[in-house]
C-alpha cells in the first residue's frame, strides 16, 4: 500500500512508548529499541528502501523514490522496532551514531481501530477472526527487514526479544501479519506454497483467507509429492522462524506486484508459542534485558 508520510495531527505509536522503556535489550554491540523520534522512523524507512527497492524488486512510487524512503500512511501510527549496531564504522567528518541494521513495524489493535484498520486487511480478510475473539488483543507485525551482513541468528534473536518484551508489556494475545516469498509467479513458488498449505495451515478458528478478488490458490502440488526437506529449504528465514515459534498460515496467497512478492498470512497466538522459546527469552523477557 503506497502513499506519502502524513503526520497531520496523528500521534505516532513510535513516538509514544506507552510507558515502555524504549531500550528493550542488547547482545554485544547490537541494541534493540523502539524509535522515539521522527528522525529514527526516517532511518528505518531508509533501511526498508535499500532492502525492498534496491536489493529486491519493489517498485517505488514517486514520493518514495524522491525521498529514498519506503513510507506509507501507516508509518505515523505504528511503533517501529529498531536494531542498532553501536560498533558500526564511523563515516568521515560525521559524528558517530549507531547504524540501523534491522527493523520491524508494529501496529496494535487499539491504534488500528482509532485510525484506518490493519494494513493486512488490504490483502487478507482478518476481521472475522478478530470479531470472533473480542476478548483478545491483536498485534500486526510487518515491514520486517535486516541488512544483509546482519542476517544471522543473533540479530533475529534480538528482534524477537524486542517483540516479546513489547507483547508482554501491551498484553498482546495474538500476533499476525503478511510474510513474503520473493517473486510474483505462484507457479514458480509451487513447492513452498504447497508445503505451507498442506503442512502449516491454520486451524479453522485462526484461518484467515485472502480477499476473494486477490486470492491465489496455494494448493499447487499434491501433499504426497512434496519433498518436505526441499520445501523448508526454499522458505524465507522469516517464515521458517514463524513456523518454529508455532505460527500457522492462512488460506490463499496474494501477489503484491509493487513489492515483487507473493504474500501469505501468518497467525501466531501467544498461547501457541513453543514453550522452549518462552523459556529461552524468559517469561518476563529478561534474557537480553538492557
Amino acid at each position: 500500500m503506497g502513499g506519502g508520510l502524513k503526520l497531520g495531527g496523528m500521534k505516532s505509536g513510535g513516538l509514544d512508548a506507552g510507558g515502555l522503556d524504549p531500550v528493550l535489550g542488547r547482545i554485544g554491540s547490537l541494541e534493540v529499541r523502539l524509535a522515539t523520534t521522527k528522525r529514527e522512523i526516517r532511518r528505518a524507512q531508509r533501511l526498508r528502501y535499500r532492502i525492498f527497492y534496491n536489493e529486491m524488486s519493489a517498485v517505488p512510487n514517486a514520493a518514495c523514490m524522491l525521498a529514498q524512503r519506503d513510507m506509507d500512511d501507516y508509518d505515523p501510527i505504528c511503533d517501529h522496532l529498531l536494531v542498532l549496531d553501536h560498533d558500526a564504522p564511523r563515516k568521515p567528518f560525521r559524528a558517530h551514531k549507531p547504524r540501523v541494521v534491522g527493523t520491524y513495524r508494529l501496529l496494535r489493535q487499539e491504534v488500528a481501530n482509532r485510525y484506518f484498520g490493519f494494513y493486512t486487511a488490504s490483502e487478507f480478510n482478518v476481521q472475522p477472526v478478530i470479531d470472533a475473539n473480542p476478548e483478545l488483543n491483536f498485534l500486526e507485525l510487518g515491514r520486517s527487514c535486516v541488512m544483509k551482513p546482519y542476517r544471522n541468528k543473533r540479530t533475529v534473536e534480538l528482534l524477537w526479544h524486542g517483540i516479546w518484551t513489547y507483547v508482554l508489556h501491551h498484553r498482546i494475545d495474538v500476533m499476525f501479519g503478511c510474510a513474503s516469498l520473493e517473486g510474483v509467479d505462484p507457479a514458480k513458488l509451487a513447492l513452498p506454497l504447497s508445503f505451507l498449505h498442506h503442512f502449516a495451515r491454520a486451524p479453522e478458528e485462526w484461518n484467515v483467507k485472502a480477499l476473494p478478488e486477490r486470492f491465489v490458490s496455494m494448493d499447487l502440488q499434491a501433499k504426497e509429492s512434496i519433498d518436505a526437506k526441499a520445501a523448508l529449504h526454499s522458505l524465507p528465514p522469516l517464515i521458517k522462524g514463524y513456523l518454529r515459534l508455532g505460527g500457522t498460515i492462512g488460506e490463499g496467497a496474494v501477489v503484491d506486484r509493487q513489492f515483487g512478492t507473493t504474500d501469505v498470512l501468518v497467525m501466531l497466538p501467544v498461547k501457541a508459542i513453543n514453550p522452549r522459546y518462552i523459556g529461552h527469552f524468559g517469561a518476563t523477557a529478561n534474557r537480553h534485558a538492557a
